[in-house]
Parts: structure tokens; sequence; C-alpha cells
């Protein structure tokens, strides 16, 4: 790592990286709450459509005043201060900011401000990975014709678990499976805005309900963010979902190899080469002990009897039989570590993660019975769930990809389980996000699934 040393160049050539933030939201303020403390860099804005909670954010954050009272962009610049603006496109056409990040979890306003920054010649990191699910691959895509970097955003966990195969991959090492881990019991796919109390209460000690989200936590709860980041994870490193998608299978973290390995060895995967998502609670409800909630996980194999040995000389955390060894990180801290990502795109022209490939998709899925004529309110609502499905399933039974099913009315009933089509909607096919997707599907079609490069 010298992204560091290479940040204290740009200081001391008075050319810090310049950056603008898109959301002041909870990622957006801990990566502004660093950002001010990192050598090299400048925010020169941060758009927000409520400029007074923009304010309220820097402040919770630790800023001085006197740091965000730029009165313009030029002003910024000059004073090396930071513009508050509720005009995020005329931020993204500056053409002395370097890299935007994207961080207001609206799919249609990600995929909306990742054309207009590779259309402007900015880097784009990506913290919407719910734009990402979309179209990320196409978005991807775009911006490596026009000589920018694409990435996914550095402290969430699909980009730790790109790290966490990257190394292995690089390593030698066969990549068998790689996820997270997260509480999850089968109910929890029905949770709703009003119930979700009821999970949050058992594990989380909020005692101000209005000081969160209920519609957001619940995505999390629901299993949708779950398909949402093991999807930008296979789109990035060539893994593969699972036919029927996430399994959700209780592991402690010290039985993440022999878990996460494929049912023909003794474990619970359908194959080799995909991702999962470890449980921290049981079926029966009880807590399972060291569990991986926060965490990211890597399994991998040893192909020699050599390399088995030294899994267990060194602790690699080897499963029973010995052929396959895990490693895994205990947490992750969102925005607190998006810095590396912004210093990797400007410094290195490398992102932190990337698609490569429309591998995998996540399709709205009835939580309950919907009738004709409802309309759906998307993630982490009332009516459907995000459910990781293969790309080619998706692409060739026409689904309905879950970041798309917001405030859009249903033509048909719809069954409780019932992946939703994009026939079962009223959709405006001018949509800027539909049309990008629709254009996405086009590019990449079927097939769409690529192997891991054989090694020799």
């Amino acid at each position: 790592m010298n992204l560091h040393a290479k940040l204290l160049d740009r200081e001391s050539a008075g050319k810090p990286v310049t950056v603008g933030v898109i959301g002041a939201g909870k990622f957006g303020t801990m990566y502004l709450s660093q950002a001010r403390l990192t050598a090299g860099t400048h925010v020169v804005a941060v758009a927000d459509l409520d400029v007074g909670r923009a304010r309220s954010q820097l402040n919770t954050a630790g800023w001085p005043a006197e740091l965000y009272a730029a009165t313009s962009l030029d002003d910024a610049h000059k004073r090396r201060a930071t513009f508050i603006t509720a005009d995020a496109d005329a931020m993204i056409a500056d053409p002395r900011i370097e890299v935007i990040v994207e961080a207001t979890g609206v799919p249609g306003a990600g995929i909306h401000h990742a054309l207009a920054a590779i259309k402007n010649g900015k880097h784009i990191v990506m913290v919407n990975v719910e734009a990402d699910a979309v179209a990320g691959p196409l978005l991807a895509r775009k911006a490596k014709a026009a000589g920018v970097v694409y990435s996914l955003a550095w402290g969430d966990q699909p980009a730790l678990i790109c790290e966490q195969v990257d190394w292995a991959r690089a390593a030698g090492f066969k990549v068998i499976c790689a996820g997270k881990g997260t509480r999850y019991e089968p109910h929890y796919h029905k949770s709703n805005p009003d119930n979700v109390w009821d999970i949050l209460d058992k594990y989380l000690n909020i005692s101000d309900r209005a000081s969160i989200n209920p519609k957001m936590f619940n995505s999390f709860v629901d299993g949708t963010k779950s398909g949402i980041e093991m999807t930008a994870v296979c789109n990035a490193t060539g893994l593969l979902p699972q036919s029927d998608g996430l399994r959700f299978p209780p592991a402690t973290r010290f039985e993440l190899a022999d878990i996460c390995k494929p049912a023909s060895a003794g474990g619970t995967l359908e194959k080799e080469g995909v991702t999962e998502v470890t449980s921290s609670v049981y079926r029966d409800g009880r807590d399972v002990p060291h569990h991986l909630a926060l965490g990211t996980y890597v399994v991998f194999e040893g192909d020699t009897d050599y390399a088995r040995r030294c899994f267990k000389e060194y602790a690699m955390l080897p499963d029973k039989s010995g052929r396959y060894a895990a490693l895994y990180r205990p947490i992750h801290m969102i925005g607190l570590e998006l810095g590396i990502s912004v210093a990797s795109c400007a410094l290195r022209h490398e992102p932190t993660g990337a698609p490569t490939g429309f591998r995998s998709d996540v399709v709205a899925t009835a939580k309950t019975v919907l009738k004709a004529g409802s309309m759906l309110d998307g993630e982490g609502g009332f009516c459907v769930w995000g459910k990781q499905t293969p790309a080619d399933v998706s692409l060739d039974r026409g689904l309905l990809p879950l970041g798309l099913a917001h405030n859009v009315k249903l033509r048909n009933d719809i069954a409780e389980g019932q992946a939703l089509k994009w026939s079962d909607v009223v959709y405006d096919a001018n949509d800027t996000a539909v049309k990008v997707r629709r254009e996405m599907e086009a590019a990449f079609g079927r097939p769409n699934a690529s192997v891991e490069p054989a090694r020799v």
C-alpha cells in the first residue's frame, strides 16, 4: 500500500485530489468525517437535495463551520473550502473535480449521476450499490470506454469481498466461495417497515426510533441488501449466484470452510465458485456464537498436500478435511474507509472492485399476495424483497429488477413468493434508469456468465 505516500505527494505539490460528494446520508457523512483529515484530499462540494441537512451532517462529522462556508464552486477551489449545493449536475460538470462519490442509495439517481460523471470525464465511486445491481456492468463498460474509473466503494462489503477474492487468486488459490455474514431467519423475507422493529429490537439498542429510516433498515433485514451486495460481487469477480439464490446457512467464523464448500464435499453449496451469506442465527432462533454478522470472508482450496499442511500449521481455519480454508475480516467500517477508493481511482486509476460482466441479478419477489392495480414501494417496503438470481434466468424469464420496482403499478395479481416480471407492471419506457437497464440487457444478453480463468 502506498496510497498515503501518493496523497502526500499531491499535498506537497498543492494539487490535492478533488472530490464531489452526492448524498449526505450516513455513508456520505462517515466519509466526510475522514476526508477532512486526509492529506492530499479536497472535498470541493457536497450535493444534497436538503442543503440544510447537509450542513447539519457536516457539523455532526466534526467540520468547523468555516470549512463548508464556500459561496460557490469557484470560492471552494480558491479557499480550499467546501460548497454545499442542491445542484449535483452542476457539481459534476465542474472540470476541476476529479472524483465523484455517489452515495444517494437511489437507483435512478445513481444511474443518472454515473452517466453524467462519465460524460464529464470524472472517476466515479459508486457507493450506490442499488444502482450498481441494476446497471453496473454497463456503467463500468461506458466508464472504461471514456477512460475513467468506475469503482465499488471500499468500506462497503462488496469491495472488501472483491479484495479478498483477488488476494486468493493472486496467491494461486482457487476460490470456492465468498461472501459476508448477516442476521437471518426465513420469516425475515416478509418483514416490512412496521414490523421490522420486532426484529431490530432483538439485536439493536435503538432508543430513538425517529432517528432511523425503518424502510432502509428493513432492506437489510428482509434479505434484499444481501442479494444486492452479492450480485455486485458476482458481477465484479466472476463468481456466480446459486440457482435458487442465497441460502443463508448458519455458521460460526470457524466453520466457514466446512459450511461454504460444495454439498458434494460435505458443505451446503450447490457448487464451487459462488457467493453465499452466512447467518448469525440458527433456524431455531438461537444466536450463532462467534458469528460473522458484520464481516466478510473467502473460502479457497489447497491444491496440494503441502499447501493443505500449511493451512493447518498456520491456523488458516481449514475445514475438517484440510482441503479448504477460510480467511475472514470481522468488520467493515463503511464510509470511514471510503477514502481508499477515492485515492485508488485518482492516483492509480484502479477501481476497488468493478463489474466485468452481467452474471447475477436482483429480482423483485412478492412478500405477500399482491393485487393488480396496487403500487409497488420498492426496496425495504411492504410489497417485495430482492432475491439474488442468475442473470441468464432473469433475462430468459423477463424478471423485474428490484431497483425498478418502486412507484410502479401492477398489471396482474401476484402470488406470495412469486418473482415479478416486466410484463407484470406498468413502467415508463422513457425513464433513464429503465432505458439504461434495457440497454444493458441488450448489450450483455445471453450467455453472460463467465468462469474463473484456468490456472497454469
